[in-house]
């Protein structure tokens, strides 16, 4: 948290439903339900709307996200401090036929807020507090806040968390409402899958800016599709978040830390790295294999190995090393033995010999682990998704090791990303929540970074050609099937929506929402009919469907006159910043 931010969780002492307990310098506070007493002379306050436009010193980096491939230029960034305030600056924007982005943690992979018809950037990083509100029996988490923060917040205070990922400077807004997936995924689900509620800031038929509250009980049936929308819509889809709740679906009573799952005390954490110097094809492909045969083996939602959770990194052989880091629940029995007999099994038969490293690591101190952790917010970056149902056909293998292996290219920071999936993920209803892929036991990144923009051309092309050759078969992108299911909302690509990069016939739509793509264009219109958030790959609303569908992917200019507004509030864990 920012020193504003602590002081600011300081003076609450939030009224709704009656109470709210709050991180208060590393104590809980519960507030009564009569007014606060007035602050102390000098104590830091609520601020108004800040507006920041070009000239301003602050402009520079708030008109850009981490990839930095993408910077903006709107015509001025409004950093907020309350819903009221996102109502406010819509209401502004909307009546000046302003085109809107919205920003939290500032993850988003394509240039959904940097879009040159942006004209106004809604920075949602301040709306960041982390509480308990007691009349819903749930946690309140600002889109602004850091999943570092949120972990620690929710550990340290109520001894919980969620299933969210592994990059600590992914914020919630586009994270959870993507679907939200990291290290205990497989053991607890994904973070949609423990989200109760959700209010929104919208537009509707009459262009009237309002916020609402949806959850999982809205007796309304327009309130609840809002709510089910976002179960892993995707941001700039509804309307701006300005506050999640958080309650596992069957929990009961009234004691916090039994609303969230417990997180294991210790982690048993593991890196394991074999060298390319003398691995044949044959040994990069067993041993790649062997690794996505583990998952499909135990990735059940009642196998017993649910908190081991992994990830196969192969680098370009540039890079010098595959790598695999690994963690485990280090509390129960056998956990050491488990740890050591699965990384025997994915490098049995490699031939050549890894060196491994492990270690026991409290549980906060695991989610900093820099294994899983990572992303350097100065680089450029192109990352690709699949979801992935079956081993690995050698077909891809083939591909897989081709691209890494290439003698025209090199990049040590180019590599295949594989992590495990499944479990408790695959417990749910495809349609039960908006993430329809629900029996994946991998799901993978492509991905390339690198500094020079000069050098953009190059390092496009090769993770462009790596991928579609792995999905020759299927149109060059992973098409749901036997062994693929199609591609992660919050790992952003407009290449799926590009007839050259995607010849299979499936709209980039399919390839994200599957069967759920309809009800969430029926969401779409009967809570943001104008489009008033609107981006690149955006749902078009159900009766927009059959004109704007071709145009939706290619994020053609609004008609003349039109109030649309493209907006994200980006996402992705690194990703798992999932």
């Amino acid at each position: 948290m920012t020193e504003l931010t602590r002081r600011r969780v300081l003076q609450q002492s939030a009224v709704v439903g009656g109470a709210t307990v709050a991180l208060a310098a590393g104590r809980s506070t519960t507030a009564s339900a009569r007014p606060a007493p007035p602050a102390p002379p000098g104590t830091p306050t609520a601020f108004d709307t800040v507006t920041v436009r070009p000239g301003d010193p602050r402009y520079a980096e708030l008109a850009r996200g981490t990839n930095q491939r993408w910077v903006g230029r709107p015509d001025s960034i409004r950093v907020v401090d309350s819903a009221d305030q996102v109502v406010a600056v819509v209401r502004e924007a909307v009546a000046a036929r302003k085109r809107i982005a919205v920003r939290s943690g500032g993850h988003c992979y394509e240039d959904f807020t940097t879009d040159p018809e942006v004209k106004v950037v809604i920075d949602l990083s301040e709306l960041n507090d982390v509480t308990y509100d007691a009349g819903h029996r749930a946690f309140a988490v600002g889109p602004g806040a850091w999943l570092s923060d949120v972990y620690s917040t929710l550990f340290k205070v109520w001894g919980v968390t969620i299933p969210g990922g592994s990059c600590p400077s992914v914020g919630a807004g586009g994270h959870i409402v993507g679907g939200g997936y990291g290290a205990l995924s497989r053991q607890f689900g994904l973070t949609v899958d423990h989200l109760y509620g959700v209010e929104v800031v919208v537009v509707d038929e009459q262009r009237t800016v309002r916020k609402v509250l949806a959850t999982r009980d809205s007796t309304d049936p327009r309130l609840r599709d809002l709510w089910w929308a976002h179960t892993g819509g995707g941001g700039g889809n509804f309307g701006i978040i300005t506050k999640y709740l958080l309650r596992s679906p069957g929990a009961t009573g009234t004691d916090p830390g039994r609303l969230l799952p417990r997180p294991p005390a210790e982690l048993l954490t593991s890196t394991v790295t074999w060298p390319w110097e003398g691995l044949t094809k044959r040994g990069f492909k067993r041993l790649v294999k062997n690794y996505g045969d583990w998952f499909v083996r135990n990735s059940a939602p009642d196998s017993p190995h649910l908190d081991l959770f992994s990830q196969l990194k192969p680098a370009h052989r540039s890079g010098g090393v595959i790598t695999m880091v690994t963690q485990i629940d280090a509390t129960r029995p056998n956990a050491r033995r488990d740890l050591d007999a699965f990384i025997a099994e994915v490098g049995r038969g490699v031939g050549v010999r890894p060196t491994s490293a492990t270690q026991k690591l409290p549980f906060l101190h695991a989610t900093k682990w820099p294994g899983f952790a990572g992303g350097d917010p100065t680089l450029r970056f192109e990352d690709k998704s699949a979801y992935v149902r079956a081993s690995f056909p050698d077909d891809q293998l083939e591909a897989i090791h081709r691209h890494l292996t290439r003698d025209d290219y090199a990049n040590p920071a180019a590599l295949l990303l594989i992590a495990g999936y499944g479990g408790r993920i695959n417990s749910v209803a495809p349609d039960a929540t908006a993430v329809a892929q629900r029996d994946s036991v991998m799901k993978l990144q492509y991905l390339a970074f690198w500094q020079d923009e000069a050098e953009d051309a190059r390092h496009l092309r090769w993770v462009r050609e790596f991928y579609r050759d792995v999905y020759a078969r299927t149109g060059g992108v992973p098409v749901p099937g036997r062994v693929t299911d199609g591609c992660f909302v919050n790992y952003a690509d407009v290449d799926l929506s590009d007839p050259e990069w995607n010849t299979s016939g499936v709209p980039w739509h399919t390839l994200y929402y599957k069967a759920n793509y309809p009800r969430l264009q029926r969401i779409k219109a009967a809570w943001d009919p104008h489009g008033v958030l609107r981006h690149a790959q955006s749902v078009v609303p159900a009766a927009a469907a059959p004109s704007a569908a071709a145009t939706a992917g290619a994020g053609a200019p609004e008609a003349a006159g039109a109030p649309g507004a493209a907006g994200v509030a980006p996402g992705g864990t690194r990703h798992g910043r999932g």
